[in-house]
């Protein structure tokens, strides 16, 4: 049977990374062990706002829900009111975010491989704000143990899987448990519970030292735990290490589903120019591909971003002058 994907190209440049990234799903599955794609193209974002009166339309939410896993490119002003429902349609507690230096690209941090374990349901992204009053608002943090063992579980599996840099054997919990005494010391706590329980190695940091530690040595660090806003920002720093947040992929992951989307936002000064980086959306289908357990077809593809990116042709945004469409070509021949 195939594989059914949702692909959900939004707004600005997610109208031409996501393309690319199924015209090289479409290569790996020719050439590898996949089988094929089968895609319902579903759209959600600013522009079907103004079209609809909504930025994500019931179809597009059960596309997603339905499907067996969700391609996305990326949503503007409507952001918050497209991703978070997205997530949860496929059932998201999970987000992977690598961070991971290129050989070819001009990196802060050429040495930078590491992998965040973002929860994905709660926290400050819960949805529990309030306006009170004139000079009023306020934000409630939501911290179960449930939803932060179902992420340390993950976490262990992930890393006896082998699926972290060099493979990794353990991973560090980055919390802010000496001020959120309640809501980060819970978390931290069940985290490193449920690593003891597993045998895991397991180590924390606090997420202010984190930040400062990271640009200075990346390599401390393999697989990093952490509660939602911590690991929004955090990942975003080490984005600056490895060259930008057009580098990035990430897969938001349920227990039958599976949300992928490169971590950039939609460029408006460069949109409909043709010049987009495809990079961290073909790099979102490889983590896809992996998510079926095609890991080597996933290697594939990573493979040959790399290739890419050493040898040329690169876009703007890497010191290059290719269009969209000429990396996209370029990753399909080395496929």
């Amino acid at each position: 049977m195939p594989v059914e994907i949702a692909v959900i190209e939004g707004d600005g440049i997610g109208k031409e990374v996501v393309p690319a990234a199924v015209e090289v799903l479409d290569a790996v599955a020719a050439t590898g062990s996949i089988g094929e794609f089968e895609y319902t193209y579903v759209d959600a974002g600013d522009a079907v706002l103004a079209e609809t009166g909504e930025a994500l339309p019931e179809d597009t939410y059960e596309a997603a829900a339905n499907a067996d896993a969700t391609l996305f490119g990326a949503a503007g002003e409507t952001a918050a009111d497209v991703i978070l429902p997205l997530r949860d349609a496929v059932g998201s507690f999970v987000n992977i975010r690598p961070a991971r230096a290129f050989p070819g690209v001009d990196a802060v941090r050429s040495e930078t491989d590491v992998v965040f374990l973002r929860e994905n349901t709660e926290g400050v992204y819960a949805g529990h704000e309030d306006r009170l009053s004139e000079d009023l608002s306020t934000l409630t943090r939501v911290v179960t143990s449930s939803a932060s063992r179902e992420l340390a579980e993950f976490a262990c599996d992930f890393v006896e899987d082998g699926r972290g840099p060099d493979g990794s054997e353990g991973f560090t919990v980055a919390h802010k448990a000496n001020v959120m005494r309640e809501t980060d010391g819970r978390f931290r706590d069940e985290v490193l519970a449920v690593a003891a329980e597993r045998g895991v190695e397991a180590d924390e940091e606090l997420m202010d030292a984190f930040a400062t530690k990271l640009p200075l040595d990346p390599t401390q660090y393999g697989v990093v735990v952490c509660g939602n806003l911590a690991g929004d920002v955090l990942s975003d720093l080490a984005a600056g290490l490895v060259g930008g947040l057009g580098l990035l992929p990430s897969a938001n992951i349920g227990h039958d589903n599976g949300l992928f989307e490169p971590v950039h936002g939609t460029a408006p000064d460069i949109a409909g120019e043709g010049v987009a980086n495809p990079t961290a959306a073909i790099l979102s289908a490889a983590m896809l591909v992996e998510y079926f357990g095609y890991v080597e077809d996933g290697n594939r593809i990573r493979d040959a971003v790399e290739a890419v990116l050493t040898d040329g042709p690169r876009t703007g945004d890497l010191g290059g002058s290719a269009t969209t469409t000429e990396v996209t070509e370029a990753v399909v021949e080395r496929l």
